[in-house]
């Protein structure tokens, strides 16, 4: 029953995220990017605050779910503090939760992220304006799941490390794409009637990440890759086949960053999602706003062309421990 308990206890912190933090206050202030500063502001302060904070894990989720509680009874009345206090509880309660998953079994993270993802793609139709009812379901959700999680951290399998470099250009590159795309009404792919496609590519995505076994650099490969051919879907207006690709990348990078960083402690969490979750997501929502998504291939050669020297210098290695 904990068990269950831990997977709805993510999921719905993860859907307040994604359609109120992430896309309905957005949307609902017209993309105003000096009015929603104020949320990443409160969000890396509450970063800071989530391990600077010296009382328990469990006393501080539910100090900040109640912040988000009271919040979302406002939502979206909100003023330029009102954000940035959402922003702190929000930008709190992101590495704690991430902290939990440490207490997560491989199926746990796959049924959390998956359900999350399943429900927000089909909840993200309701307009911005009318999704308060939602923000104070999943608030109450996560507020009474906090009060009976598990105990104990389960062991985990020795995975590869992916550098914070790698993790913040993914998170920006979603970010600009899926900015963009939710703008964009020619090829909006969320209203366009492809949810259910939407939904069960991010569960394969998921299940790919969590079952098929690739080297680190094969896996930095393959995302830049799908990234790459998810931006020119987009530029091509192929929303059928954006609808397949873009999910499966999504589902498939995020598994390999919660990963990575559930092997860090708390205080390094919450310092990568500040990097992650804030300044990447933050920058790539500018791009959008201001329409910079032309310029964003410039960083796929960037990118390729790391990956290339990352494979040559283990190239060379491969080839002096072979002659040892």
């Amino acid at each position: 029953m904990q068990r269950f308990i831990l997977v709805l206890f993510i999921a719905s912190e993860l859907c307040y995220y994604l359609l109120i933090a992430q896309t309905g206050i957005v949307e609902y202030f017209s993309s105003n990017i000096y009015l929603i500063a104020s949320l990443p502001i409160g969000g890396v302060l509450g970063s800071f605050l989530s391990f600077y904070i010296k009382t328990s894990n469990s006393n501080k989720i539910l100090f900040f779910l109640i912040i988000q509680l009271i919040m979302s009874f406002l939502y979206p009345q909100f003023s330029f503090i009102m954000l940035f206090i959402l922003g702190i509880s929000v930008g709190a309660l992101a590495p704690l939760i991430i902290n939990e998953l440490k207490k997560a079994t491989a199926l746990d993270i796959g049924l959390s992220l998956s359900l999350s993802y399943v429900v927000g793609t089909f909840l993200f139709n309701y307009e911005a304006s009318e999704r308060g009812s939602i923000a104070i379901v999943l608030s109450l959700i996560t507020l009474v799941c906090s009060r009976f999680l598990p105990k104990q951290k389960v062991s985990r399998m020795k995975y590869e490390n992916y550098s914070l470099f790698a993790m913040v250009l993914w998170v920006f590159l979603d970010s600009a794409l899926f900015e963009s795309l939710s703008r964009d009404l020619s090829i909006s792919i969320w209203r366009g009637g492809y949810s259910s496609q939407i939904a069960l590519f991010h569960i394969v995505g998921v299940i790919a990440a969590l079952g098929v076994k690739l080297e680190k650099n094969q896996k930095e490969l393959l995302i830049m890759v799908l990234f790459a051919i998810s931006y020119l879907l987009y530029f091509l207006r192929e929303a059928n086949i954006l609808a397949i690709v873009y999910p499966f990348v999504i589902s498939y990078y995020n598994v390999v960053i919660l990963q990575t960083i559930l092997k860090k402690d708390l205080k390094t969490i919450s310092i990568y999602m500040v990097f992650i979750g804030w300044i990447a997501s933050g920058t790539g929502l500018f791009v959008a706003v201001e329409n910079l998504i032309l310029f964003v291939p410039i960083i796929f050669l960037i990118a390729f062309f790391r990956i290339i020297i990352s494979y040559e210098k283990l190239s060379i290695i491969n080839k002096e421990i072979r002659h040892v």
